[in-house]
């Protein structure tokens, strides 16, 4: 298959999956907001210079950090570092824990734990192009307009869900 098509197919299949992964997330909410299950997560500040990396999903309005859920057997720092693998393709690096918070979001009573990582620069990132399509270094005087998910939004200090 020519280089062209190929490409053309990849893009075709990353659309495929965006539009999955939007139709699943906004069943699972709704089954989460019926149920109210109990979710841990872990989520990745990554910091360069006072700019913090935000990621969007395909699936979502609000943007967020590189993480996820916690597996079963699963410590906080491995699910983090995992997350970080898949979602931005970042090898693993010494993370700073920085606590958790407890809140419902999306319909599921959550419990994030947070982790800290400084860089000197922003390594290249590899995103998916399904999950994860975009990503952005944000200032701290632009963070105040950006719309962040629910857990971002607790760990900056500002009191919203999403």
């Amino acid at each position: 298959m020519p280089s062209l098509e190929r490409a053309r197919a990849a893009r075709l299949i990353d659309a495929v999956w965006r539009v999955g992964l939007r139709v699943g997330f906004r069943l699972a909410r709704v089954w989460w907001h019926i149920r109210r299950p109990h979710h841990e997560g872990a989520l990745v500040a990554i910091y360069v210079g006072q700019a913090l990396l935000l990621l969007k999903p395909s699936y979502r309005s609000g943007w967020g950090l590189p993480g996820g859920s916690i597996e079963p057997g699963e410590t906080p720092d491995a699910a983090a570092q995992r997350e970080m693998k898949e979602e931005i393709g970042l090898p693993p690096h010494p993370l700073l824990p920085k606590g958790s918070v407890s809140g419902v979001w999306d319909g599921r009573v959550d419990r994030v734990h947070f982790f800290e990582l400084h860089l000197d620069s922003l390594p290249e990132l590899m995103l998916d192009n399904r999950e994860i399509v975009v990503a952005r270094l944000a200032s701290p005087e632009e963070l105040g307009s950006i719309a962040l998910t629910g857990a971002v939004a607790a760990y900056l200090g500002r009191d919203r869900g999403a």
